[in-house]
């Protein structure tokens, strides 16, 4: 049976197509809050790194009852390097709203999240969003999206049913023309379309754990839906861990998830999606059931990381004087075991001593955002280059290759082409955009991907607009070209001047500004030639009681570079850290004093 009283839909969409400000429209319009509870835009964006950001990187939960139907809607990422988070989520629900802007058509997460959502048997709904824009082309972009879920291998993709809507304005319709109206008919086409779960209510209580949140009154909390039969306060369930292993617990809480938060429920059904406490020792994937009839479900299985980088306790002179709170490795190490239960996506490796951990992620997206976070929470810590993770496929290397798209004004191609090359990408596809602007596609290893979007927005005036996905993995290719410049490290400890950062500015772009603490071995400027140089940043100008006409200089400095986490994640070499601390982001050496740093590189050589 399937139960009628419940419908369970994912968003999915490519990043900035506009899931969130669409889930805002069906808040506003279901009738269920005061105006005081919606304040604000994207609503559910409700973490701070992802209102500065403007994008979603954790799933959310929430409920909107419409028709006499309760309609679980789960938010998703759209960005790949959250592919974890889409992956497990979409578990949930029995449809999806795919989401395509109505200029840009499918993108490449549009690709990515559909795959994951036709994976796991999800009926499709397209919604083409941002109607109300002037250059909107809605009708080419249904088709588009059609022609991709039959290149998916979707049996009934011309049977598949779509709207036309503006989130932002709050309406959808049929009509194409549309420009106002509400955002109703959506609801009626969720209702139509998206069958109820499957509901077994009869069987043993079974249910997969989807996510975890934490509670500082209650702890754990365990996420996801129930597959068969019911839960109560007070039951005794078995939960089955990966491996074989059981563990015995009892449930203490059962809630539903009600409008924007949750309701304590005395008991749930299948089919319903709940959140339970008291289950401490549960993991995402292991499968909660009846302790009478133990069977485990499949566990969920996400695409594993491609890009790693080495993460290390800040050794740095400046250690504890910004702001950090946690310093040390059993710090990081507790902090980064507790990502590991939540970030199904990261994978924790032990380095070449006990202060290192090699941290591997989807992308550097999906790592910044980690030590981001981190950083936020108080945490001082040094980080080292990113590497794409090769593996060994019959007897020889292979590395991850991603398919890369880029939209810039045809005035550009031969430029974007040219950077692209530089770093191993090939182009398989080139076509007239809209406008004046041209669609190229690439294919190009992950590694040629670190600092490439920096260089393409430089080359293009900020102009350019840059996707990827991962593809797959293929036999090496050859060297990428390093960094073209050296920077300036510097030997001495103190307060830069003004003085000695003038003088250095004639050969240099640099990184700090006067006033800055500086330490032997942090990295202040980029060098204008090849070579790294050794300078003195702290020195001050030697005073006389001697004074001549137009002897003193005039001191004008250049701003320095201001280099944001991920910039600087990009910038270096496999010979620096960044040091990450609440109140800065540094570049250093990984061996701060000059003689160290020769020694390593005659062991290197």
């Amino acid at each position: 049976m399937r139960r009628q009283d419940i419908r369970n839909i994912a968003i999915i969409a490519h990043v900035d197509h506009g899931k969130t400000t669409l889930v805002d429209a069906l808040l506003r319009q279901s009738g269920q809050f005061r105006e005081s509870q919606l304040q604000g835009d994207c609503i559910l964006d409700s973490n701070d790194l992802e209102r500065e950001r403007g994008i979603t990187i954790l799933a959310k939960n929430i409920a909107v009852h419409y028709k006499g139907v309760k309609v679980n809607i789960i938010d998703t990422p759209g960005h790949s390097d959250f592919g974890g988070e889409v992956e497990r989520v979409l578990r949930m629900a029995d449809g999806a709203l795919i989401l395509v802007d109505a200029f840009e058509g499918p993108k490449p997460q549009t690709r990515f999240v559909l795959t994951k959502a036709l994976e796991v048997g999800l009926k499709p709904i397209i919604v083409v969003n941002k109607i109300d824009r002037i250059d909107c082309r809605p009708e080419d972009v249904v088709l588009e999206t059609v022609h991709l879920i039959e290149e998916l291998g979707h049996a009934d993709s011309l049977d598949v049913p779509y709207i036309f809507a503006s989130g932002r304005a709050g309406y959808a319709s049929h009509d194409p023309l549309a420009r106002s109206g509400t955002i109703l008919p959506l609801l009626d086409m969720v209702l139509e379309h998206i069958p109820g779960p499957v509901a077994n209510v009869e069987e043993p209580f079974q249910m997969m754990v989807t996510s975890l949140t934490w509670s500082d009154y209650v702890g754990r909390i365990v996420v996801g839906r129930i597959n068969n039969g019911r839960v109560k306060p007070g039951m005794k369930v078995a939960i089955l861990k990966k491996g074989g292993v059981q563990v015995t617990s009892t449930i203490e809480k059962v809630e539903l998830f009600d409008k924007l938060g949750k309701v304590e429920a005395e008991v749930a059904e299948a089919g319903d999606i709940v959140a339970l406490t008291g289950l401490g020792d549960s993991e995402i994937g292991d499968t909660i059931t009846d302790t009478a009839a133990p069977i485990a479900l499949p566990r969920t299985e996400v695409d594993e990381p491609t890009l790693s980088m080495v993460f290390t306790i800040n050794s740095s002179p400046l250690t504890g004087r910004s702001g950090g709170k946690y310093l040390t490795s059993r710090h990081l190490r507790e902090r980064l075991a507790k990502e590991l239960q939540s970030n199904v996506a990261l994978r924790v490796d032990d380095g070449d001593t006990k202060d290192i951990f090699r941290v591997s992620g989807r992308g550097l997206l999906h790592l910044s955002i980690l030590i981001e976070t981190m950083r936020r929470e108080g945490f001082e810590i040094s980080v080292g280059k990113p590497e794409v993770i090769r593996k060994q496929v019959d007897g020889k290397w292979h590395e991850p290759f991603e398919i890369l798209e880029v939209d810039v004004p045809s005035t550009d191609v031969g430029t974007v082409i040219e950077v692209v090359s530089q770093r191993k990408g090939q182009m398989t596809e080139m076509t007239a955009g809209v406008g004046t602007h041209s669609h190229l596609v690439f294919e190009i290893p992950a590694r040629g991907l670190i600092g490439l979007r920096t260089r393409l927005l430089n080359a293009t005036k900020g102009e350019a607009v840059i996707h990827h996905r991962f593809d797959s993995y293929r036999p090496i290719e050859g060297e990428i070209p390093r960094r073209k410049n050296g920077v300036l490290v510097s030997q001495d400890v103190g307060k830069a001047t003004a003085y000695a950062l003038f003088k250095l500015q004639e050969r240099s772009e640099l990184f700090v500004g006067p006033g800055t603490e500086i330490y032997e071995g942090m990295v202040v400027g980029e060098n204008s030639r090849d070579n790294d140089l050794v300078v003195n940043p702290v020195r001050e100008k030697k005073l006389t009681n001697m004074r001549a006409s137009g002897s003193d200089e005039n001191v004008i400095l250049a701003p320095p570079r201001d280099m944001s986490l991920e910039m600087a994640l990009e910038y270096i070499e496999a010979d620096e850290y960044v040091e990450v601390t609440p109140q800065a982001i540094r570049l250093r050496k990984i061996w701060l004093k000059e003689t160290d740093r020769k020694k390593s590189n005659r062991s290197a050589s």
